[in-house]
């Protein structure tokens, strides 16, 4: 797992209670007083969470803390919660050619054009991502249907039908799934 670094941004006492505890916690403390610094800083973290004591705007992963006081251990608490929430989001998206299919929502995405899809439909999108060859409609039965092989059905031709006419429909994409002769493919 990377490393979690808990931004403290323009609340100098926070910062001067945690730094006493920094030995004691499962991430790195830095303290931030400036809009330049903060942007600057955030280009080079990938898991971090900004914690201020008022909303500032354009800034991502931001926890605000209003009640003050509180029990060190209860902000420690909400800190590791707002930390794995950050986690769970980032990995929902996953990046398709030009997309971004968001496994939480069942979205898939493109600028403002946004498409809502099946179970089925995120399933087979991904199965087929995740390899670099056309994949048969038996293995597809199999994999995302869990159906056996050996049983006649037209069930993945009909979805994947179904499938490449919304996202035509919508983007105006025909080539994201293509039938090769072997099966279909996301190239």
């Amino acid at each position: 797992m990377s490393i979690q670094y808990l931004i403290i941004y323009k609340f100098t006492s926070l910062f001067n209670i945690l730094e006493e505890l920094d030995l004691h916690l499962n991430f790195k403390i830095i303290f931030i007083d400036n809009e330049y610094s903060l942007n600057e800083r955030v280009k080079t973290l990938k898991n971090y969470l900004i914690v201020s004591d008022k909303q500032y705007k354009n800034i991502n992963n931001q926890f605000v803390l209003k009640n003050t006081p509180i029990n060190i251990l209860k902000l420690l608490e909400t800190v590791n919660i707002e930390f794995l929430k950050i986690q769970f989001n980032n990995q929902s998206e996953v990046k398709v050619n030009n997309y971004i299919i968001d496994l939480n929502s069942r979205e898939m995405l493109i600028k403002n054009n946004k498409l809502k899809l099946t179970e089925k439909e995120i399933n087979t999108i991904t199965y087929l991502s995740n390899l670099d060859r056309p994949v048969s409609i038996d293995e597809l039965q199999e994999k995302v249907w869990s159906y056996q092989t050996n049983i006649e059905t037209h069930t993945v031709e009909t979805h994947i039908y179904r499938l490449r006419k919304k996202i035509l429909n919508t983007f105006n994409d025909d080539k994201f799934i293509i039938s090769e002769k072997d099966g279909y493919q996301i190239k």
